[in-house]
């Protein structure tokens, strides 16, 4: 039995500006993805009708606190693999609630193996302005090893229909320290995103997620895997070539033309709050960050007990002082604009606050000799590329500064 919290917390904070919409549907599973999804590529399945259902549902029935949105993020899963008119009744739905302003950001992950100039043509018409194409990389065996369906002509051809239908706003991902990935090929396939000439390209880290078979099939000690040493020349290399083509490195994984950074993720990365629908979807509303239940049936049991009770979450709490503080520093330190510290300190006075400042200060300047942190006028910021390559040493040890302190 699924436990749940029914929530009649005054409301307090700022109003989320930002959506995000989980859309679970794939045509098969990637071996290193541990996201939600569901292997399900045909547009008129009960599953597939019934989850959009469910989902349109919850939208509706979230309390609108008079902002609109500036942002939508379609992610997944494959929201490529919706029909125009099935991401037309979401995005309505949205409208409706919330507003969404003029000038909104709506991004759409999409699979090169599923696009077609006309549902191209049809999302630009319901107001989709930004494209994030999951191409991971250029190299047809790598392309295999990691479980893509989609092939190096299907990147090829859906970036021409990209072009074709004039697209401005669009992103390329790739990832780095895949099983037996070399640096040529690392380079290779750096070398024909630049090509493409997208306006964003996120370089991602293989991470090892339990559950993905990926994790089942190759051990981290594993010798197919790229080892630190390689992955990070993967990364510096990655830093150097994408810098000297124009693109800004603004987080630890992201790099954009100046003007093209991800509007919505730039509100997690700013510790900001939004909305989550769908799926296993993670939400930040009312200093509360909760996450929604991760399977189909348990997720519209959720859904139905917010019809009857209203605000229901999963079990989860409001963020203490201290949490807030530590979420701010590690997800601000991932922007090459770092953190105020003066503006992070703010929620906290006297002695405590002159304590924690001087404790993150002391933890932030023993690494200024590496090269790794900067500091403007209480802006801290990480160095790339070696700083953001050492940044969980950096947080680590912030961390154990601030472990002994308690905040009442």
């Amino acid at each position: 039995m699924l436990g749940y919290l029914f929530n009649k917390r005054t409301r307090s904070g700022s109003a989320p500006k930002a959506a995000y919409v989980h859309i679970p549907f794939c045509q098969q599973k990637c071996h290193y993805c541990d996201f939600p999804v569901i292997v399900d590529n045909k547009p008129n399945s009960r599953r597939r009708s019934q989850y959009l259902e469910t989902l349109r549902w919850e939208i509706k029935l979230t309390s609108s606190r008079q902002q609109p949105l500036t942002s939508v993020f379609f992610g997944g899963g494959t929201p490529s693999l919706l029909t125009p008119a099935e991401l037309g009744q979401i995005l309505q739905d949205l409208q409706q609630q919330f507003g969404c302003a003029e000038d909104v950001e709506i991004s759409l992950e999409a699979d090169p193996g599923t696009l077609g100039i006309h549902h191209l043509k049809e999302y630009q018409n319901l107001g989709v302005n930004r494209l994030s194409l999951g191409v991971q990389s250029f190299i047809p065996e790598l392309l295999q090893i990691s479980g893509r369906t989609h092939t190096v002509q299907d990147i090829e051809t859906a970036i021409l229909k990209i072009k074709e239908c004039g697209w401005e706003n669009w992103s390329l991902d790739l990832i780095q320290g895949l099983p037996g990935q070399t640096l040529d090929q690392w380079q290779f396939s750096l070398q024909k995103a630049i090509e493409a000439q997208p306006k964003h390209i996120s370089v991602y880290d293989l991470t090892l997620e339990p559950k993905t078979r990926f994790y089942r099939d190759y051990p981290e000690d594993s010798p197919q895997l790229p080892g630190d040493e390689l992955t990070a020349k993967m990364y510096c290399f990655a830093h150097e070539f994408l810098e000297s083509h124009g693109f800004i490195h603004y987080e630890i994984s992201n790099y954009a033309q100046p003007g093209y950074p991800c509007r919505h993720n730039l509100t997690y990365w700013q510790n900001q709050p939004y909305y989550g629908f769908g799926l296993g979807a993670t939400s930040y509303v009312d200093q509360v960050r909760f996450q929604r239940p991760k399977t189909i049936k348990a997720y519209r049991e959720w859904v139905e007990q917010q019809a009857v009770f209203g605000d229901v979450e999963m079990l989860d709490y409001p963020l203490e002082e201290k949490d807030e503080l530590l979420e701010g520093l590690m997800l601000g330190l991932r922007l090459k604009e770092g953190i105020n510290l003066t503006q992070l300190l703010k929620p906290f006075k006297g002695g405590i606050k002159d304590s924690l400042q001087s404790i993150i200060v002391n933890q932030l300047s023993r690494f200024q000799p590496e090269g790794w942190v900067g500091n403007q006028r209480n802006q801290w910021f990480l160095i790339p590329p070696q700083g953001f390559l050492m940044s969980n040493t950096v947080l680590q040890h912030i961390w154990l500064a601030l472990d002994d302190i308690t905040i009442l």
